[in-house]
């Protein structure tokens, strides 16, 4: 198979040449061409069409940030930006992700040949996994067009053949599946395009019911936030959270934020997951009765940046965790890169962050097992855990124990939004997720499960 093609962004040429060749270590990719600049790099793709592009964040004429705004709404494709460690880099790299980048990279030290070696190995998994979401959701999408054209040909044997052999799956973790319907399916049917074409026809099926129980969900969303006399948020209107009236209220202490509370939502997300959590925490009313403890996959210093960006967005508090720190209700912590993250109770009661720079688990540090690992002593608390996109299984081994031990409610975001369906699949698999949904409906959801 041809190797897949990548241009290269970056405004120094000795940066592009060991980015070129980081790339072109690995056979399954090609450096189709570079540039200098962001004007540069919109005039490549349009030429060069290739398939990924490795952006740099900071550059003269156009940067990265206004070239990726660019070429999201002329050519969408898989972008990982480079970010050096400086404030403002970081800031924008967080923006870059918001805006649609598919994730980001810090810049190797061109003095160290070990970190150039790891950044090399981050950076081609990351292209890896941009192909494989990309070649996933294209083939989601051609199996919706088969359907299409299935549901117009004329009814006949092969045709009810297709809808009445489909056996959906049971996706809640309360209902186990007697058997897979992925097994079945690849039983019954070899050729790929026709099982893809009888899941999708299934689905079309499922979805009066699902568009049933979605507004079934937004209404019972809404009765909560009435009767706790608060106002829904807009899911198209950005929250004017950032003025100086909401800013005023957020930290003047108008709004109580105890450290009483029965309830803790838990948050693990890697890849594609600072977009989502914007998202998610800008959903939030401000008075949400339990404290929401996240673990992101990213590099030290990023997430300071990160808790910074999202706390503009979100009625909750959003800081990034100390340890010691007293959790309290309607805030949300994160973990800094670098630092396990884990909760604990104090002798005087009152739930505490502590951080710890023990070893990576499952490669990663903060790591999501860690996180939910350290609640499952917590049985006073009703406890919420929750995985969004990402690569790996970071977080599904643990949420199964938490499952198995009786946690109060398990979430995944269901693939149709992930950027990277990993880390929620795996969790899936393992049948302990109570709640499978698209990442706009988590929140309403916690809302009304969360009382």
């Amino acid at each position: 198979m041809a190797p897949y093609q990548v241009l290269v962004v970056d405004d120094s040429a000795f940066m592009r040449k060991i980015i070129s060749d980081l790339i072109e270590s690995d056979s399954s990719f090609r450096v189709a061409g570079t540039a200098r600049n962001g004007i540069e790099a919109v005039e490549k793709i349009s030429s060069l069409k290739p398939d990924l592009v490795t952006m740099d964040v900071e550059m003269p004429d156009m940067n990265g940030l206004d070239a990726l705004k660019m070429i999201m709404k002329k050519h969408p494709l898989p972008v990982i930006m480079l970010s050096g460690i400086n404030e403002q880099g970081m800031r924008e790299t967080i923006m870059a992700l918001e805006l649609g980048a598919f994730d980001f990279i810090r810049k190797p030290s061109v003095s160290s040949t070990l970190d150039i070696k790891q950044v090399g190995e981050a950076l081609l998994e990351q292209l890896h996994a941009a192909i494989d979401a990309r070649e996933r959701k294209a083939a989601r999408e051609a199996a919706l067009q088969q359907m299409k054209v299935i549901h117009t040909a004329p009814s006949g044997p092969k045709m009810i053949d297709l809808l009445d052999l489909h056996k959906p799956e049971v996706t809640t973790a309360k209902n186990k599946p007697l058997q897979s319907a992925a097994k079945k399916e690849q039983a019954a049917l070899n050729h790929h395009s026709a099982q893809e074409a009888r899941t999708q026809i299934a689905k079309a099926k499922e979805a009066p019911k699902k568009k049933e129980a979605r507004q079934d969900t937004s209404r019972r969303a809404k009765s909560v936030l009435e009767r706790k006399d608060l106002k829904p948020i807009s899911k198209t209107k950005q929250l004017p959270s950032a003025t100086a009236a909401t800013m005023a209220t957020k930290h003047a202490g108008n709004i109580e934020r105890s450290a009483e509370f029965t309830q803790l939502v838990a948050i693990g997300c890697s890849t594609g997951g600072p977009k989502a959590l914007k998202t998610l925490l800008e959903q939030f009313p401000a008075s949400f009765p339990a404290p929401i403890v996240i673990v992101q996959h990213m590099p030290p210093n990023f997430t300071k940046s990160l808790a910074q960006r999202l706390n503009t967005f979100s009625q909750l508090e959003v800081v990034e965790a100390e340890d010691g720190m007293i959790l309290r209700k309607g805030t949300a912590y994160i973990a800094p890169g670098g630092y396990h993250l884990t909760v604990a109770q104090a002798a005087g009661g009152h739930f505490v962050a502590s951080l710890s720079q023990s070893a990576p688990r499952n490669g990663h540090c903060p790591s999501v097992d860690t996180m939910f690992e350290s609640l499952l002593p917590l049985q006073s608390l009703k406890r919420h855990v929750v995985l969004l996109t990402g690569m790996g299984s970071d977080g599904a081994r643990v949420m199964k124990q938490l499952y198995d031990a009786g946690v109060h409610s398990t979430f995944a975001e269901s693939e149709e939004t992930c950027v990277v369906y990993g880390m929620p699949r795996s969790a899936v698999e393992l049948h302990c997720v109570e709640h499978i949904l698209p990442l706009h409906e988590i929140a309403p959801k916690l809302v009304q499960v969360v009382k």
